[in-house]
């Protein structure tokens, strides 16, 4: 099936508001940024239509938010199905029901950003050792400025 057929099947299947833009293909590569209550159902369609490798889950900040970037592939397209989440609000549906191989993924965002998972059964930290701070997630802009913060004020002023 061509990326095309793959994005008509997806916008048939869907309703235009679980597309926040339309999805784009380039070559053998597929974008979709969807809504966060359409991402189980898109995920659950793109595995029967044959997208049954996931890749990685990949997490990020941006100034507004957290995305998450889904990268699904199947004998010879790549798709990357994108999901943004407030920062104050970083909650997502688990996909680990339908995936069972997102499991680690979701737990390592979850340590790294502080991504609620909704669903999935064990999101104990297997990544930061036992004694991390609870609610600071190492790859968020606000640990970052925060550890610089506490850095500056224990570093001794040069005398220069």
């Amino acid at each position: 099936m061509s990326a095309e057929q793959i994005v008509s099947n997806l916008i048939e299947r869907f309703e235009a508001k679980c597309f926040l833009e339309s999805p784009s293909i380039k070559g053998k590569q597929i974008f979709l940024r969807v809504d966060k209550r359409c991402l189980k159902g898109t995920v659950e369609f793109l595995k029967i239509s044959g997208f049954t490798h996931l890749s990685a889950i990949t997490g990020l900040e941006v100034a507004d938010g957290i995305e998450l970037l889904y990268h699904l592939s199947n004998e010879d397209t790549l798709l990357t199905v994108r999901v943004k989440l407030s920062k104050n609000e970083a909650v997502a549906p688990s996909i680990v029901d339908l995936i069972r191989g997102a499991a680690p993924y979701e737990q390592e965002i979850h340590d790294f950003f502080g991504v609620v998972f909704e669903g999935h059964l064990n999101l104990a930290s297997s990544i930061l050792p036992d004694d991390w701070p609870k609610d600071n997630y190492p790859l968020r802009k606000t640990h970052a400025a925060e550890k610089e913060k506490t850095e500056n004020k224990k570093s001794p002023a040069s005398s220069h």
